[in-house]
């Protein structure tokens, strides 16, 4: 399974309820913190929802 790089580039402040869950449930809490994991449907659809916050490498 491919792996991907997940980066938090922008700030929860404002953001709805539902979009901060989804960074935190990604494991970005902190802005430029970093994730690697494998990417499954699951994980791609979560992506999808923050993409503008995010910034996504595959590895």
């Amino acid at each position: 399974m491919k792996k991907v790089k997940i980066t938090k580039v922008k700030s929860v402040i404002d953001r709805p309820e539902r979009q901060k869950r989804t960074m935190e449930a990604l494991g970005l809490r902190k802005v430029n913190a970093s994730v690697e994991v494998e990417a499954t449907a699951q994980i791609l659809g979560m992506v999808k929802k923050v993409q503008h916050l995010v910034k996504v490498e595959e590895i």
